[in-house]
């Protein structure tokens, strides 16, 4: 599958829980029933919402390819966002969930 239709298949299996895409930082995002947005397709990659300092935010960070979130690309990246790289697609969806349920708080 291609990242857009992974990020595809994810937004319609969060549909049920309220989860809408939309653009954020001008890529396709998703965004929570409360309006926030947690994750987006960013370069080939899931950039999820994840708090700097927890176990997700580490693990995440840790996967090959992954690095901060810098939707610039002006090397100022958000601390608590994690772009996720297409080879770790298969993880995207628990990253996206840890995100939804972060921001819903």
């Amino acid at each position: 599958m291609t990242p857009q239709e992974d990020f595809d298949r994810i937004g319609t299996e969060m549909a049920d829980l309220g989860v809408v895409i939309a653009k954020v930082f001008g890529k396709p995002s998703y965004k929570a029933a409360n309006g926030k947005a947690f994750a987006c397709l960013f370069q080939e990659g899931l950039a999820c919402r994840l708090v700097q300092g927890s176990a997700e935010h580490a693990e995440a960070l840790a996967l090959e390819g992954a690095t901060l979130f810098d939707p610039s690309e002006r090397h100022r990246p958000m601390k608590d966002w994690v772009s996720v790289p297409h080879a770790h697609a298969g993880r995207w969806q628990d990253y996206a969930e840890t995100a939804r349920e972060r921001v819903m708080r």
